[in-house]
């Protein structure tokens, strides 16, 4: 018996941990391009989320929601709604388009105590909007302290696209930077991955901070570069590391139809 148990423990010691599921700041416009007056309020949907497995945590009411349109920042934050899905406190918001131009919108939340990871978790997490042909400035940084510069426009993809972005951290380009990609399948479905190492895939940046992915499917893609914050917050009494991420959410759409020409 004593053999055994040292082999079930020597097992153990070397096997692998099985790797954590992503955390990922959610904030999903339900339209990315307006051309009607008649359908430019979009609803967007917030929230905190392990995407892939469709796994919800609680958002706290974030400390703050703003579209930004060449230059200038509108407050959301005074028509935020509190709702529930799958039993984790989550918001909605709505938003009208009324003006030509790209409308840039982000979630800044309170800080997440994470205690498997011991530390917090601040993710800065943006998706895109075009308005009524306007679409100027969609690859120009936001000045947000860490964020994902799109290159590719980030709302004009079909499945198979190559989207690429640059890690911005504090205004600079993050040479090697680790980006986790993880796909979400919606609100009632649940990704089923061959093995927990496939539910997010790792993507590094090269040396001028740009990483590179091809959406293999339709659907919601959430792409996140992790850096450790530069200041640290309290818990307890002792001073805990702080994960900012830098996280864009792009949706790629089904391959258009074609028919005969006449």
């Amino acid at each position: 018996m004593r053999k055994i148990l040292f082999g079930l423990a020597a097992i153990c010691l070397l096997a692998p941990a099985l790797p954590a599921q992503a955390h990922f700041g959610m904030i999903l416009p339900s339209e990315q391009v307006v051309l009607q007056a008649e359908h430019n309020t979009i609803t967007l949907d917030l929230k905190f989320w392990h995407p892939f497995a469709n796994i919800g945590l609680d958002l706290d009411k974030p400390r703050a929601l703003y579209a930004m349109r060449r230059g200038e920042r509108a407050d959301l934050l005074p028509g935020l709604r509190e709702c529930k899905e799958r039993g984790h406190t989550a918001w909605q918001a709505s938003y009208t388009l009324d003006r030509p131009g790209l409308y840039a919108f982000v979630l800044e939340p309170e800080p997440y105590w994470e205690p498997e990871e011991n530390c917090f978790i601040i993710h800065h997490a943006k998706a895109y909007a075009a308005a009524f042909g306007d679409d100027e400035g969609w690859d120009e940084p936001l000045g947000l302290k860490a964020e994902i510069v799109p290159l590719v426009k980030p709302y004009g993809l079909y499945a198979g696209n190559l989207f690429q972005g640059r890690v911005l951290l504090d205004g600079k380009p993050v040479p090697g930077a680790a980006v986790e990609v993880e796909f979400y399948p919606g609100p009632d479905l649940a990704g089923q991955a061959p093995h927990p190492m496939m539910t997010a895939q790792t993507v590094k940046a090269d040396d001028s901070g740009i990483v590179a992915y091809v959406l293999p499917w339709a659907g919601w893609w959430g792409f996140a570069a992790l850096h450790t914050a530069d200041q640290s917050l309290m818990r307890e009494g002792r001073a805990k590391r702080v994960e900012l991420g830098a996280v864009i959410w792009l949706r790629a759409h089904d391959a258009p139809q074609f028919r005969p020409v006449r």
